[in-house]
């Protein structure tokens, strides 16, 4: 046994472990590698989320300013709507004949349907244009980073 005991110091004497200055070197630039790293990420994250609230907030001022447009949309509508309802009430007032009431009547209802359609259309234009005009800061925000994602 004091053969393999001397065989053992003898194998421990020979061999060489690396200087501890050269390990301190070589943990302390894996140590600032990954703080740089980690600096970089962060500073990405940071820009990311100012874009993000910047996104944000243009997205609801647009909604608010789309909303507005909407609004007045639709109270001149249904202005219009009223109006021309009234007056079709005091024409009616002044009908001397069934054949009169008649014919004015389906003529108000014919002006009707047709004011009606050419308003929905119109409305349907403004929302559109509003669905479009809020959504659009977000969706320029998520397609720059999907290309920043892309190029990284």
């Amino acid at each position: 046994m004091a053969k393999t005991a001397d065989k053992t110091a003898e194998s421990i004497e020979n061999v060489e472990f690396p200087a501890v200055d050269e390990v301190t070197d070589q943990f302390r630039a894996v140590a600032e590698k990954g703080v740089e790293q980690s600096k970089e990420a962060l500073s990405k994250f940071a820009t990311g989320a100012e874009t993000t609230q910047k996104a944000l907030e243009s997205t609801f001022e647009t909604a608010k300013t789309a909303s507005n447009e909407l609004s007045l949309k639709t109270i001149a509508a249904l202005r219009a709507n009223a109006e021309a309802s009234f007056s079709h009430l005091e024409a009616l007032l002044a009908v001397k004949s069934p054949s009169e009431f008649i014919e004015l009547q389906t003529a108000f209802l014919r002006k009707q349907v047709e004011k009606t359609v050419e308003q929905g259309k119109e409305f349907q234009a403004a929302a559109t244009k509003a669905a479009d005009d809020v959504s659009k800061p977000i969706r320029d925000v998520y397609e720059k980073a999907l290309k920043d994602l892309k190029v990284a």
